[in-house]
């Protein structure tokens, strides 16, 4: 299963920034997958087993492609689906200078509740630390992380600082380094501006 979703990803290569402040030399258009619902679909019931013993109240998906997931495995699993709104300040430097935050109308759910985060892939996991962290303000209990793919292996480091489970239909390698560090940028390869930034 985990090829078969591996093989819907379109992969690019070049030098891109993510949204954690992170730079790659892979980028993945994630969007598309939600394109084609039904052909998703058996990867997302996977997903929805996966957490299923993690005894969750709730799911919660950072915008978009997470909040989409979360739906449909809300969906699948007969709970409660949460979003994450995302907040990007102008001029914020370094890493992961985004935030993401539970709407006011859904905050008072999450509190005292188990809730799986779950992206539709994480790579440095800037979406599911600001995720978490809003939902510990807002009282809740994260117990696991799920996405359709994990890159690399900063998602399962996150996961084991916090106790969480980390369940994953497909897991790739994936190179991305601390701008100080890019070798991209230390061979004078241009940043792809055109890509969003993402992970």
């Amino acid at each position: 299963m985990a090829e078969t979703i591996t093989a819907l990803l379109a992969e690019r290569r070049g030098h891109f920034e993510m949204e954690s402040g992170y730079h790659s030399g892979s980028w993945f258009e994630l969007d598309a997958l939600f394109d084609h619902p039904e052909a998703l679909h058996p990867f997302v019931a996977e997903l929805a087993r996966r957490l299923s013993p993690h005894r969750m109240d709730a799911v919660c998906g950072p915008m978009t492609g997470g909040a989409k997931l979360a739906e449909a495995l809300a969906t699948e699993l007969g709970i409660d689906a949460v979003v994450a709104e995302r907040f990007e300040t102008p001029g914020t430097t370094g890493l992961f200078p985004v935030t993401y935050r539970i709407p006011d109308a859904q905050r008072q759910k999450t509190r005292g509740r188990r809730i799986a985060i779950v992206d539709d892939a994480i790579s440095a996991g800037s979406a599911v630390r600001g995720t978490h962290a809003d939902l510990i303000d807002c009282g809740a209990l994260p117990v696991a992380l799920g996405a359709l793919v994990v890159f690399g292996d900063a998602a399962a480091r996150f996961a084991a600082n916090y106790g969480l489970a980390l369940e994953g239909i497909a897991r790739m390698p994936f190179d991305m380094w601390r701008p100080g560090n890019c070798p991209l940028c230390k061979a004078g390869v241009a940043l792809d501006e055109a890509a969003a930034r993402s992970g």
